[in-house]
Parts: structure tokens; sequence; C-alpha cells
């Protein structure tokens, strides 16, 4: 069985080699907004639960970059939730996370640069960095509503149960986070 590949194959704009998709977002960032009914973020935490099994990728279009990223940022974000017992403390640990500190295509600290081409100048740099940081903002709020369920504000265990599973073996956070 193939794994899921984004279906935004014509990106309207390039960072890097990443696609800048638009986004249904509310936080600033150079990403487009989205009028449709789903995003890429919308389409990663879809085939999120199928594409984690994958220890191999095979990289389409730019688009699956971003969905490659996404989906390892659900990943490091379930980690986080898995520590949280309401939602309340999960929206804290989801803001940390979206604003902290992470290295992008090109720094030494990026696990993926043998997939992704490092900006081209600094001002490619600092569009790819607040695109990175509008994704991570806008995937962890999303995720809450997935994990936490709003009648008993408690985690569900058909989503932390993935929070140990490593998609292509690779993570965004350092060993030993």
């Amino acid at each position: 069985m193939p794994a899921y590949h984004s279906q935004y194959t014509n990106p309207p704009k390039l960072v890097g080699n990443m696609a800048l998709l638009p986004l249904k977002t509310s936080y600033k960032g150079p990403a487009p907004k989205e009028m449709g009914d789903s995003d890429i973020i919308d389409e990663a935490i879809y085939y999120f639960k199928a594409n984690i099994f994958f220890r191999n990728y095979e990289i389409k279009s730019e688009a699956d970059r971003t969905l490659i990223y996404i989906t390892l940022y659900i990943s490091e974000c379930l980690k986080k939730l898995q520590k949280c017992s309401s939602r309340n403390q999960g929206e804290k640990e989801m803001y940390t996370l979206g604003i902290s500190n992470f290295p992008i295509p090109g720094e030494s600290g990026f696990p993926l640069n043998a997939m992704y081409s490092k900006p081209a100048n600094r001002a490619e740099d600092d569009t790819m960095r607040s695109y990175l940081q509008q994704l991570r903002q806008e995937t962890g709020n999303r995720l809450l509503d997935k994990v936490f369920d709003s009648q008993t504000d408690k985690p569900s265990k058909w989503w932390l149960c993935f929070a140990k599973r490593k998609f292509m073996d690779k993570s965004l956070s350092a060993p030993g986070y």
C-alpha cells in the first residue's frame, strides 16, 4: 500500500523546494488565505494515522515536503499532549511549542536536510521561518480539536497512541526530548 500524497500538486509559490500553500488561519505569516473547505494542514491531519507507519516516503511534489514537515510536527505535538490532562493545559503546550525556536532546512539541527534545499537568500530564509512558524501554530491549534473531547475535556487515546511512532524514522526534536 503506498503512502498518501498531497493533492496540492501545483503550489502557487515555493520557498526553498517546499510549497508555500494557502492556509485557513488567523495566525500572521506569509501564507495566502485559503477560502476553500480544506488546506494542507487538514490534509496532513487526515492522512496522519495512515502515513505515520511509513519508513520511506516518495516525494512526488513540493507540497509533499510541506506534508512531511506537518506530519513530523504532529508527532511532536502528540508527544507534548501525552503529558496533558486537559485541553487548557494542551493549549499552553501547543502555544509554547509553536513559538519555540526551531531549525529550518539548511541548519545543522534540521533532520531532513537531504530532502529539503536551504533558502537561497536572507529574504527566503525569513519567509520560510515565518511560514513554518505559521504552520506550527495552526497545526497545534487544530490538533487540539482532534485530541481533546469537547464534553469530557480528556485526551483521546486513539490519537495519543501514535505519540511514540516516528514517521520515516525521523523526529523534529533533538534526541533525548
